[in-house]
C-alpha cells in the first residue's frame, strides 16, 4: 500500500513540477524585454500610481496603501497574497522593494514590503507596482503533497488512503432526523450522506440544482452534530465569497480569511482584518502603533550628517519603536486567536488555507466546493488538516485551467473530485432537480453528461420568453460559405457573428413588445474562442438597433460564465472548415457549460457540416430536429 502513496504523489509532483515551468516560462514570455506599458495592458502591472499611507506591519515589514491613479479600464490579475514590487522610474534596475499584496479593494491596494521605510527614490518620479511570478502557490503545493506521502498518523493516512483509491470510505448506520422542508429529496440525501459519512463524501451538483444551498444546510447540520469547528474551501475567492455570505445570512459566526474578491461592506464585514478592527484590543494596537511610528519619526531626524551620540539615540529610538512593534505583535496574535476560538466556519481559498494565521488548526470537517476546478495538489493543503472531507461540483464541467499540455496529456487535468467520483460511487449523491432552464433547453444535457437523470423542477420546466416562444434554436450556416478565420492562436467568423446579431436583432424587436425595458430579458451571448468574442463586441456596438439594449446584452467566453445565468443565450460556434476541425469544441464539458447557462431560450448557431463529424454535436443537432428547433441559416439571410 505504501509503494502504490508513493508512487501516486511521485506522479503528482512529477505533474506540478511540469505545470510550474510552463507558467513560469510563459511569465517570462509575457514579462522579460517587456515595456511598462506592455505589461501594464498584460494585466501584470499598475502604474502611474500614488502612495495615500503607509503603516509599521509585523516583523518591522512596512505596509503601504497605493491607488493607480489611470489606465483603471484595463483589467488586471493583482490578487491577495501574491509576490509583487514597487518600483521607480529613474533607475528601474536598483528603484525597487519587494513584498506581498496585503489587500486589494478597487483601484488601490495595501502592499506589505520587506523594509522598515520607504526608500528616497518613492518620493521622487513615477512609481509602479509589478506583478512577481506566484512561486508562493507552487510551494505550498508541492509541501503539501510531500505531507501527503509521508503522513504516518492512522486517522490522516486513512483518510489519504481512501482518496487516492487504496481503501473504501466508511459510512454511519445511524439515523439523523435533519429533515430541512426548505430541500427536495436528492438535497436532503446529500445532508444525509455528508452526515452519515466518516471519511469521504460528494456532492455532484450539476447547473442549477442548488448546490450551494444544500452545502450550507449541510454545514449548519454538521455544526448541530459535531458543535465543531469546520473549513470551508474553494480555488477561487469568487466561489469562497458565495459560501461565506450565504453561510452569514444563515446566521453563522463565519470568518473569512483572505481578501474577498466581491468587495462589499457585508462582505469585509467578516474578513479577518475586519473584525480584528472590531476587537475590543483594537484600540490597544493602535495606540502602540502611534507610539512606534513617533519613535521611528524622532529616529528619523537622525538620517544624515550625525556624529557617534546622534547615531546611539537614532539606535535607542529604533529599538524602542522594534520592541513596542513585537507588543503590538503579541496583542494582535492574542486577537487573532480569540477569533478563531469563536468562529463556528473559516473559509479560504485552497491555498489560503494554509494562510499563517491559520496555518496549525485541525478540522472535524473540510468542504471543498467547486472541487471540480481545482487542481488536486491544491485540495491536498486544506485534506491534511481533516478528518472528513466534503468535495462538491461537478467534473463534467469546466475543468482547472492547465498550462502546460504535457501536464494535461499525462493526466494532471483530471480532478480529484473526478478521480472520487469513479473509486466511490458510493460516497456520490447526485443532485437531480434543477431549478434554471426549461426542460427542452436542459434534456440534451441531463442525456450526455447526467445519464438522463436530470429532471426540471415544475417552476422551469415550461418557462417561456413569451407564449409559444421555441426555447431551443439551432440555426445551421452549412452551405453558407462563413468560413472561419484563424487571428493568431484564436479564431473567428465574422458572417457567423453577423447572422447571429441580425437573429438576435429579431428576437430583441420581438421582446419589446413583451417587456417594456426595466423588466427586459437578460441575454448572453457566448464564444468559445477570444477572437469572436471580439468580433461579436465590435458588431454590437454598431448594431443601432441594439443600442437601447446594450446592459441586457452581455458578451463573453464559455470560461467567464461559469456559474452564470440568463434569460437567453446565443452560441456562436466559430468552427467552419471543409477538414471538420473543431479544436477545443472537443472538450465537450465546454459545451455543458455553455448551453446550460439558459434559463427560457437556448439558441446555438454553428456549421453542421464541421461539426456534426463529432458525435456530441451530430447528436445535438439529431435532438433539435427531433424537437423541431433546427432552422437553416438561409431562412434568415
Amino acid at each position: 500500500m505504501l509503494s502504490l502513496s508513493m508512487d501516486y504523489f511521485k506522479d503528482l509532483l512529477e505533474l506540478l513540477q511540469l505545470e510550474r515551468e510552463e507558467d513560469r516560462l510563459q511569465y517570462r514570455q509575457l514579462t522579460e524585454k517587456s515595456t511598462v506599458s506592455e505589461r501594464r495592458g498584460n494585466g501584470l502591472t499598475w502604474y502611474p500610481i500614488a502612495i495615500r499611507g503607509s503603516e509599521m506591519s509585523r516583523g518591522d515589514y512596512l505596509t503601504v496603501e497605493v491607488e493607480r491613479t489611470s489606465h483603471l479600464e484595463i483589467s488586471h490579475k493583482l490578487r491577495y497574497g501574491m509576490p509583487a514590487v514597487l518600483f521607480g522610474n529613474h533607475d528601474p534596475a536598483n528603484d525597487r522593494v519587494e513584498g506581498t499584496i496585503a489587500h486589494l479593494s478597487n483601484n488601490r491596494l495595501k502592499i506589505t514590503l520587506r523594509t522598515d521605510e520607504l526608500p528616497d527614490w518613492t518620493r521622487d518620479g513615477k512609481l509602479g507596482i509589478d506583478l512577481l511570478f506566484d512561486d508562493n502557490s507552487y510551494h505550498e503545493m508541492i509541501e503539501a503533497l510531500k505531507q501527503a506521502n509521508d503522513l504516518n498518523t492512522i486517522e490522516n493516512a486513512l483518510l489519504r488512503n481512501i482518496l487516492i483509491g487504496d481503501k473504501k470510505p466508511s459510512f454511519k448506520t445511524t439515523t439523523f432526523q435533519y429533515e430541512i422542508p426548505a430541500l427536495n429529496f436528492s438535497q436532503q440525501q446529500a445532508v444525509y450522506k455528508i452526515l452519515t459519512a466518516n471519511e469521504l463524501a460528494i456532492v455532484h451538483g450539476p447547473p442549477g440544482t442548488g448546490k450551494t444551498t444544500t452545502l450550507v444546510q449541510a454545514i449548519k447540520a454538521l455544526l448541530k452534530q459535531e458543535n465543531k469547528q469546520i473549513l470551508v474551501c474553494a480555488p477561487s475567492n469568487t466561489a469562497v465569497d458565495l459560501l461565506t455570505e450565504k453561510l452569514h445570512q444563515e446566521g453563522i459566526n463565519v470568518l473569512r480569511v483572505g481578501n474577498p474578491a466581491r468587495v462589499n461592506e457585508r462582505l469585509m464585514a467578516l474578513t479577518l482584518d475586519a473584525k480584528m478592527h472590531e476587537h475590543h484590543m483594537h484600540k490597544e494596537v493602535k495606540k502602540l502603533k502611534k507610539q512606534a511610528q513617533e519613535y521611528k519619526n524622532m529616529a528619523h531626524k537622525y538620517k544624515r550628517n550625525f556624529g557617534r551620540e546622534e547615531r546611539e539615540q537614532r539606535k535607542l529610538l529604533l529599538n524602542e519603536a522594534h520592541k513596542i512593534m513585537k507588543d503590538v505583535g503579541n496583542t494582535e496574535q492574542y486577537i487573532i486567536d480569540d477569533l478563531l476560538t469563536k468562529a463556528q466556519v473559516i473559509t479560504a481559498t485552497l491555498v489560503g488555507a494554509n494562510n499563517y494565521m491559520i496555518r496549525n488548526l485541525k478540522y472535524e470537517t473540510v468542504i471543498i466546493d467547486e472541487a471540480g476546478q481545482a487542481l488536486e495538489p491544491a485540495c491536498w493543503i486544506p485534506i491534511l488538516k481533516a478528518k472528513k472531507v466534503v468535495l462538491a461540483g461537478d467534473h463534467c464541467q469546466l475543468p482547472p485551467t492547465i498550462k502546460s499540455n504535457e501536464a494535461a496529456k499525462k493526466g494532471f487535468n483530471h480532478t480529484l473530485l473526478e478521480k472520487c467520483v469513479a473509486l466511490h460511487p458510493e460516497a456520490v449523491t447526485l443532485l437531480n432537480e434543477q431549478y434554471r432552464m426549461h426542460a427542452d433547453i436542459m434534456e440534451y444535457s441531463s442525456a450526455v453528461f447526467y445519464n438522463h437523470q436530470l429532471q426540471a423542477h415544475a417552476s422551469v420546466a415550461t418557462r417561456t420568453l413569451f407564449e409559444n416562444d421555441y426555447p431551443l434554436n439551432y440555426v445551421d450556416t452549412a452551405g453558407c460559405g462563413f468560413d472561419e478565420k484563424a487571428e493568431g492562436t484564436s479564431t473567428s467568423n465574422p458572417e457567423e457573428a453577423g447572422l447571429l446579431m441580425k437573429h438576435l436583432t429579431a428576437l430583441v424587436n420581438e421582446l419589446s413588445s413583451h417587456y417594456n425595458l426595466e423588466h427586459f430579458p437578460s441575454i448572453a451571448v457566448i464564444a468559445p474562442y477570444k477572437q469572436q468574442v471580439y468580433v461579436l463586441k465590435e458588431q454590437l456596438e454598431s448594431s443601432p438597433e441594439l443600442v437601447a439594449y446594450k446592459a441586457y446584452i452581455d458578451i463573453n467566453t464559455v470560461d467567464s460564465f461559469q456559474g452564470q445565468e440568463r434569460d437567453v443565450v446565443y452560441i456562436s460556434m466559430t468552427r467552419s472548415n471543409d477538414k471538420s476541425e473543431i479544436g477545443f469544441l472537443a472538450d465537450i464539458r465546454r459545451m455543458n457549460v455553455a448551453m446550460t447557462r439558459a434559463r427560457k431560450k437556448l439558441v446555438v448557431i454553428g456549421d453542421s457540416a464541421t461539426l456534426a463529424h463529432h458525435p456530441f454535436y451530430g447528436n445535438f443537432i439529431d435532438h433539435a430536429e427531433k424537437l423541431q428547433a433546427y432552422k437553416s441559416a438561409w431562412e434568415f439571410m
